[in-house]
């Protein structure tokens, strides 16, 4: 993956069936993408070969959205490790979406482990990171996301991708304005800074409510390096659309 090119990630999160993988690549596959922009789908864990094989004539990257927190082979049933995920093709991986944080109690310490787990199995790994409604109408969206970006301090990167969603614009329609989504990723991008390796690659991508109508808009904002996009990205022509927004100046 380009650190250099604007990032269009998809999470389909629990979303597919064989049939529709199939129609998705076959979609794809029909699509005009610009050559300097990088897509890539987190594709649910059963289809993620299927995805991969389907869309091998493209320039589609693919990704898991979760990974164990466990390093090794061992007796941890319903669990797929890093090394699993490299050995199925998988090219990055997504790290503490917020629905992992609320419905699977995920804290910095278990995403630690799951850092180092993907970095060890040279899988991209994408920090998602956001506040709620509450936390933000009580002033404190930068200290939240702060300590969450705090799990990568001491870690050994000089490429960093971070996927800002504000979770109460994820699934709900809303959009942050630009002009919070603008302070947020510039407030990130020096988080980052004051911790990482001089000179490290860094991706800011934005995430909630992304959608073809939206996407240029958001895309063209300072320090918004891609998107993540949720519901918009299983049609393929609504993914494509937003990548050609990401391609404009």
């Amino acid at each position: 993956m380009m650190w250099q090119q604007p990032w269009i990630i998809g999470n389909w999160k629990m979303n597919g069936r064989s049939s529709t993988v199939a129609a998705f690549a076959q979609a794809w596959a029909e699509q005009r993408l610009p050559e300097n922009v990088v897509t890539g789908i987190a594709a649910p864990l059963p289809y993620l070969c299927a995805l991969k094989q389907a869309a091998a004539s493209t320039a589609l990257h693919i990704g898991a959205q979760d990974v164990s927190r466990f390093a090794s082979d061992g007796a941890f049933t319903g669990e797929t490790s890093a090394a699993m995920l490299a050995d199925l093709g998988a090219q990055f991986v997504l790290l503490g979406h917020s629905e992992r944080r609320q419905y699977f109690g995920e804290n910095n310490e278990i995403l630690s482990n799951k850092l180092d787990n993907a970095l060890a199995a040279d899988l991209i790994p994408i920090l998602c990171v956001g506040e709620t409604l509450a936390e933000r109408q009580a002033g404190r969206e930068e200290n939240i996301v702060a300590e969450q970006l705090s799990v990568l301090r001491g870690k050994s990167m000089t490429h960093i991708a971070v996927a800002y969603e504000p979770v109460w614009a994820i699934g709900t329609g809303q959009v942050a304005t630009p002009e919070q989504i603008s302070a947020m990723h510039a407030f990130i991008y020096t988080e980052l800074l004051s911790f990482s390796h001089k000179g490290a690659n860094i991706r800011t991508l934005y995430g909630g409510s992304v959608n073809p109508q939206n996407a240029q808009t958001i895309l063209s904002l300072p320090k918004v390096d891609g998107a993540l996009v949720g519901g918009a990205s299983l049609k393929a022509d609504n993914f494509a659309t937003i990548a050609q927004a990401a391609a404009k100046p």
